[in-house]
């Protein structure tokens, strides 16, 4: 298994526009998820890090591709979260374009990591992130964040909705997943060092 320092970890940039991303030869490893799902805190979960990539306290923080390098072997990629209501409209269709030119350009993407509650039914953007990942068809996984809010009966049902939900493909790997706690750390970074 290829080996990753994750201490090693410097951001980049942030791309604001198609012209920003990053196409060299290493690995993009790229995050998505709704405004406040916590995937700022899944991030720094994997890098054992406590403020690494911004964690708000109001959602809609990340606006533009954060390019984040991890041992000078591969990037993490923070897509903007969405879903957010309090955005401006305005604001939210330059997202929706910037998130369009990212998924039809090829190469960008090498794993997808698409983060959810894993206490709530996804959502239609949910969906509808989960499509656009499986039209560039890459490899993608999904992390069903806040597990440690289930109680143990619920984790199993809640991961068959969200798998029924999404559509997700039988390859797809589904993860329980707790940012908070570091439950489905060791199962996620298994899957991104096959990526590595």
């Amino acid at each position: 298994m290829a080996y990753f320092n994750v201490n090693k970890a410097e951001f980049i940039k942030s791309a604001a526009d198609p012209s920003g991303f990053i196409r060299d030869e290493l690995p993009n490893i790229v995050f998505s998820g709704k405004s406040n799902v916590g995937k700022s805190s899944v991030i720094n979960r994997l890098l054992n890090r406590k403020n690494f990539a911004r964690v708000g306290q109001s959602p809609g923080k990340t606006i533009h591709v954060n390019y984040f390098l991890i041992d000078g072997k591969a990037y993490f990629v923070d897509l903007p979260g969405y879903g957010y209501a309090k955005v401006s409209i305005k604001e939210r269709e330059r997202w929706g374009k910037l998130m369009e030119r990212f998924f039809a350009t090829e190469g960008l993407i090498d794993l997808g990591v698409m983060i959810v509650d894993s206490r709530h039914k996804p959502t239609a953007d949910d969906v509808t992130m989960a499509q656009w990942f499986k039209s560039t068809q890459c490899p993608m996984v999904v992390v069903a964040n806040k597990c440690d809010k289930l109680k143990k009966s619920e984790v199993e049902p809640n991961m068959a909705l969200i798998r029924e939900t999404l559509e997700l493909p039988d390859e797809v790997v589904l993860i329980p997943f707790s940012a908070e706690k570091g439950n489905g750390k060791d199962a996620l970074m298994a899957e991104i060092l096959k990526y590595v």
